[in-house]
């Protein structure tokens, strides 16, 4: 929650394809976590950390958004309440970005980085488990999905 009471946005994402069980497991962790703390899980509604980490909030009971990068509802992984297909390809990154309170990060590839610099462009918190090397001022880097979310909703 906001500090006004409402529902905190937290988007996950990560690469889509490739990605080591490990890193599927935080991906998991980190939505289940973000759900049990009452925020929606925003990601790009497809495989890989994006299915993994709405998988874990959709378990959870949470609320899960995924804003697809085609016009095809299908392409969608299982794991949404809400799949919304956009049109807009790589694009939708920035939506995605614009939409949350905070990101989080989960692995990297050249569309994760794209998300990120946006995030960090636009002044949205984002922080990064088992990302690339950034620049100091970017991302903060943290160690695994609990030090991530409680990064970007505090607590315990």
């Amino acid at each position: 929650m906001t500090e006004s009471g409402s529902v905190r946005y937290i988007g996950i994402v990560g690469p889509g394809q490739d990605v080591s069980p490990a890193l599927l497991a935080q991906a998991h962790q980190v939505g289940r976590l973000v759900a049990a703390r009452g925020a929606v899980v925003l990601t790009g509604g497809l495989g890989g950390v994006m299915e993994a980490a709405s998988r874990g909030a959709f378990e959870a009971g949470g609320t899960t958004v995924g804003l697809l990068p085609g016009s095809d509802r299908s392409a969608a992984n299982l794991y949404l309440t809400v799949a919304l297909p956009t049109g807009l390809g790589e694009m939708r990154n920035a939506l995605l970005v614009r939409s949350c309170d905070a990101v989080i990060a989960v692995g990297c590839s050249w569309g994760t980085l794209s998300e990120i610099a946006l995030a960090v462009r636009t002044g949205v918190p984002v922080v990064t488990i088992e990302c690339w090397d950034l620049p100091e001022d970017g991302p903060v880097r943290v160690a695994d999905a609990v030090a991530a979310v409680k990064a970007v909703l505090g607590g315990e």
